[in-house]
Parts: structure tokens; C-alpha cells; sequence
């Protein structure tokens, strides 16, 4: 039995709707210009309070200012403005089917997650999940990954981490977990390679047959 652990935002779900419409929010709010969309993009992932000084400033103060005009529209509309991609409930119901546990790890809030997950055909596959909680500066995948697998008990050799982005690859790395990356979110085949990925699955299908058969090599 496997501790299968996934990200949400790139992986699961198409989330850039929201994500990037309460961005441009935050950043009206704000009185400043955003980037164009494909940089937004790139935002989809990291943690807000790495990526919004960019463009509000280095000052904690408007930072955390940012950061809440982001989390209302967010909170308000942002979160349902998601669509899943084609194919990942088969991959999520045929893991569960084979007995695995599931888990979900996000840098996004915890109770955001959890609100998303609840609203997700195949939520209830996933056992828990982790994410920063409210008023948290902390978003460090690796320290959530730690958590995951002592609170499920798993060894890293019976773990496997799912994801989209350089977080995702290097949480799992830091703990000797595999890392499988997916090239259907917001990260790069070059983003995903240059981390570590131990393989990278180009398609859900492809998702399937890499956790199937255990495959180490990159289709």
C-alpha cells in the first residue's frame, strides 16, 4: 500500500481562472499595473508572498494588503472558477481502487483546499490534506510532505508525489520520496526535469501507467 500524495492547483484542477482573475483583483486594488497573463501563470504555485513584491513592492505592510484584496475575491468567487482536468478522475478513482491512500499537498490555504476538494466528484478519495493555515507565512512543501508521511506512517520507498511545478519535485526530493511531474499544469518539461523529477507523465493516461507499473524512465 502506497502513500500517493498530490498537488491540487495544475494537477488536479485548471485553477487558473480564479487564480490569476483575483491576482488582477489584488493588484487593481492596489492601484498597480499587472503582468501580462502568461507571467501570472507562472505565479500559479509558489506562494503569494513571493511572487506579489514583484509588483506591489518589498514593504511586508503592502504585501499583506495584497495578499487579503487576493484571498476576498478569492474567497468570494475565486475558488469555485476551476475545472478538472480530462481524465484525472479515472486516475484518482483507479489509485483508490488499488488500495493506496490518497492525500492532497497545496501551497495553497488549508481551507481553501479543503472547500475546492469538498466540491470535487472524487474528494472524498483523499484522506487529507495539507496546506498553510490562516495567517501562516509558512508554505514549504517539503516540511508538508515530512508531515504527510509520518502521519500516514509510510516509509519514502512506499511514497509518490504528484505535481506540476519545482515545489512539487523538490518537496518530494528533500524527503526521498519519488517525484512524478505532470505536464499539464502551469510548470515546464524543462521546470520539472531541471528539479529532479524521477519521471514525468505527459497525460493522465500516461499518469496511470507510470503509478501502475512503477516505471522510472520519462515516456
Amino acid at each position: 500500500m502506497r502513500l500517493v500524495l498530490f498537488d491540487l492547483d495544475g494537477t488536479l484542477i485548471d485553477s487558473e481562472a480564479g487564480i490569476v482573475g483575483s491576482m488582477r483583483h489584488a493588484f487593481a486594488a492596489m492601484g498597480v499595473e499587472a503582468p501580462a497573463r502568461d507571467v501570472l501563470r507562472t505565479w500559479i504555485g509558489p506562494p503569494l508572498r513571493a511572487t506579489f513584491p514583484g509588483v506591489v513592492g518589498d514593504d511586508p505592510a503592502r504585501v499583506e494588503q495584497a495578499v487579503a484584496h487576493y484571498r476576498d475575491r478569492f474567497d468570494a468567487i475565486g475558488w469555485s472558477e476551476h475545472t478538472i482536468y480530462p481524465g484525472m478522475a479515472e486516475v484518482v478513482e483507479n489509485i483508490a481502487a488499488r488500495g493506496d491512500r490518497l492525500a492532497i499537498v497545496t501551497t495553497k490555504l488549508r481551507v481553501q483546499a479543503e472547500r475546492i476538494v469538498a466540491h470535487l466528484p472524487f474528494g472524498d478519495r483523499f484522506t487529507r490534506i495539507y496546506g498553510p493555515e490562516p495567517g501562516s507565512r509558512a508554505s514549504e512543501k517539503v516540511a508538508m510532505v515530512a508531515q504527510a508521511l509520518a502521519d500516514f506512517g509510510a516509509a519514502p520507498e512506499h511514497a509518490v508525489m504528484i505535481g506540476d511545478r519545482r515545489y512539487d519535485i523538490e518537496g518530494a526530493k528533500a524527503n526521498r520520496v519519488r517525484a512524478v511531474g505532470v505536464e499539464w499544469g502551469f510548470g515546464s518539461r524543462e521546470e520539472l526535469l531541471d528539479a529532479g523529477a524521477d519521471v514525468i507523465a505527459g497525460s493522465p493516461e500516461g499518469l496511470t501507467g507510470v503509478l501502475a507499473q512503477g516505471e522510472s524512465r520519462v515516456p
